[in-house]
């Protein structure tokens, strides 16, 4: 009696550790996960983390429950962070000179703001805490679900002189959750490169690969290349993807469009100027307007209105000089610097500021 009664409370005491490891997001499970390289992140539902592998070509949901900076922080409140390198090598243990800055990610409903970096080959991710503190983020037992994406390059170095690079890097330029699914964008292996992939989350089996092209109004002609950045949102009830570009057009896809049978061609309802790489984008509302806030390689921040975007033909004739055409903007002179950025709530978002060569900080910024 007393032997079945040890037994019957270890078990349970067993049990309750076991359930309390284990997410209570359907789908995840406890167990390590081992980056290979700096992705896109994005917050999806329920406090877990998207996290994009490129060199993997797999996209990981991480459950960050258990790990979330205080979800009663304000984050208009969190200090500055000047030296952001110097914070996050405190955090795991390297020198600063040897810590590369990778993405980051906001969860507007708790305020956690997740950053991932890179240090001796190995990629961290960390969180910042409501007083600025960066703590890492143990990965070794994490609950979370993996997904790698079907027809990625190879992972070699091909092409000649200056387009000499490994493409298998651009297998995830980024990704975004929308209406309970992961959409994410990059590069797949074949004659037709660039591509929208769409699957359910957490995640299974089946995806939808839609390969897509546009008219490139700097040069003059319809091209394939590389989405860089996007973000999904509703437009006039329509679902609908507006994607940046290198060199640098903006274009419109109907999600209900990437459907996956044929090649889809996007309206280009923007360009924004050559010799610039868009680095992220995020939609907002401020003024009962709905707005885009733009980071760039060489344009600084852009604010771009989506009035009657929906209803744009696009452009069909070319661009030349480095000129603009399409939707209006404005350049944000007051917030030069920004390089990676994600909304913290209504009014305000989080921003890298600095160049990677730079001293980079981690500051709460107003939407413009």
């Amino acid at each position: 009696m007393f032997r079945s009664c040890v037994f019957t409370c270890a078990s349970v005491l067993f049990l309750a550790s076991f359930v309390s490891e284990v997410s209570a997001v359907q789908g995840l499970t406890p167990g390590p996960v081992e980056l290979q390289s700096i992705g896109p992140m994005t917050f999806a539902s329920d406090g877990v983390l998207l996290v994009g592998d490129p060199k993997a070509a797999t996209v990981y949901a991480i459950d960050m429950n258990s790990d979330a900076a205080d979800a009663s922080a304000n984050g208009s409140s969190m200090p500055a962070i000047k030296d952001l390198k110097a914070a996050v090598a405190s955090a795991i243990s390297a020198p600063a000179s040897e810590v590369t800055i990778g993405e980051l990610a906001v969860d507007e409903d708790s305020q956690s703001i997740v950053i991932s970096a890179q240090s001796r080959g190995r990629v961290s991710l960390l969180k910042v805490n409501h007083d600025g503190k960066v703590e890492s983020i143990n990965l070794d037992k994490i609950a979370h679900a993996s997904k790698q994406l079907p027809n990625p390059p190879a992972d070699e170095v091909t092409g000649e002189g200056r387009r000499r690079k490994n493409l298998r890097m651009e297998s995830i330029t980024d990704l975004a959750f929308f209406d309970g699914k992961v959409i994410v964008s990059g590069v797949s292996a074949g004659d037709s490169p660039s591509s929208v992939s769409e699957f359910p989350f957490p995640f299974s089996d089946n995806s939808v690969v839609t390969n897509v092209q546009i008219y490139h109004a700097a040069h003059g002609r319809v091209e394939e290349p590389t989405i860089r950045t996007f973000v999904p949102m509703m437009i006039d009830g329509e679902p609908t993807v507006l994607a940046g570009f290198t060199c640098t057009p903006l274009v419109r896809f109907p999600i209900d469009s990437l459907d996956g049978k044929e090649t889809v061609r996007g309206t280009t309802v923007a360009e924004l100027g050559n010799w610039n790489t868009p680095i992220d984008l995020i939609a907002y509302e401020k003024d009962g307007k709905s707005n885009l806030l733009m980071s760039n390689t060489a344009r600084g921040l852009m604010k771009i209105s989506t009035e009657n975007i929906q209803n744009a033909a696009g452009l069909t004739e070319r661009v030349d000089n480095g000129g603009t055409a399409g939707q209006s903007f404005q350049k944000i002179d007051n917030l030069d610097g920004v390089t990676q950025m994600d909304k913290l709530s209504a009014s305000q978002a989080v921003a890298i500021v600095g160049k990677p060569e730079e001293t980079q900080q981690l500051l709460v910024i107003d939407l413009p």
